[in-house]
């Protein structure tokens, strides 16, 4: 099971490792918490969607993540609480945080109540969210995560709580060899950022604990970036990244281990390749 905040998140952060998965059989189920109401629009004739304008951005955006869950081979996906339960509550600090409806102020014990329910049904063994940044520190992402560990833990007192939950992260040593390698680049995705520590995320190499190399699924994340076409522009840093690095930047992932035990791993930091490592087939 994979917690996320918004249309999206779940392709950029997670979609290779959900191909992976998907492509071997395994059952996933991909709980999305908002519609991404407050998403900025990158295709100028839908710009009248926007929250400020007609507020149909997130109907479009649920049409979408459709399009970009069939890409991805993920036939059961969820919102919390149903389809507009919960809305997108912008960026930390702004006045969209305050709308009675955002999902940052969502109760968190009733939200972790409907996220049980879903767990109640799946039992999952293996649950993936962010950390409690929220990954960069965006209100929904973060709440995302307090609803996640809040609704595990209620599950686990239930005697069916996830074996192992993960945390989306990336390796400091990815980071620095992406400004690295584009240093000199005339289309610079991290023009003004001269080292790692200027990035609102990254974990140090020895805090990672698994890397899920999904190379073989890059074309199918690629799809699903192209499904979500308001938010990820052909223009896109997460474009020319690809360009330069391949399926090796588009099918390989990481995540820390937050809930359970680590399983067998290689390396020099020992990290895992697989999410179920440890567990029982």
């Amino acid at each position: 099971m994979l917690v996320h905040a918004h249309p999206d998140d779940e392709t950029v952060s997670t979609g290779a490792t959900m191909a992976h998965y998907a492509a071997q059989g395994a059952q996933i189920t991909l709980v999305t918490c908002t519609l991404g109401e407050e998403g900025e629009i990158h295709v100028p004739e839908l710009a009248l969607l926007a929250a400020a304008e007609a507020d149909q951005l997130g109907g479009y955006r649920l049409a979408e993540l459709e399009v970009a869950c069939a890409a991805l081979g993920v036939t059961d996906h969820r919102f919390l609480g149903g389809a507009g339960r919960y809305r997108d509550s912008g960026m930390m600090g702004l006045d969209t945080n305050k709308h009675p409806r955002c999902f940052w102020q969502a109760d968190l014990d009733a939200a972790a109540a409907e996220l049980l329910e879903i767990m109640r049904e799946v039992r999952p063994q293996v649950l993936v969210t962010y950390d409690e940044n929220g990954f960069y520190g965006h209100p929904d992402h973060i709440q995302a995560h307090r609803v996640a560990m809040r609704a595990a833990k209620l599950a686990t007192a239930e005697g069916f709580g996830p074996d192992k939950i993960y945390w989306t992260t990336v390796p400091k040593s990815v980071l620095e060899a992406g400004i690295s390698a584009f240093a000199q680049s005339s289309d610079n995705p991290f023009a003004g950022i001269d080292k790692v520590e200027d990035f609102p995320f990254g974990t140090s190499d020895a805090e990672v604990t698994a890397r899920v190399d999904a190379t073989d699924q890059h074309e199918a994340k690629m799809a699903a970036m192209r499904a979500h076409a308001t938010q990820i522009p052909n223009t896109s840093w997460l474009y020319s990244i690809a360009g330069n690095f391949g399926s090796e930047f588009m099918g390989v992932e990481y995540y820390t281990l937050a809930v359970g035990e680590r399983g067998p791993g290689d390396g020099p930091h020992g990290w895992e390749s697989d999410l179920f490592a440890g567990l029982p087939a």
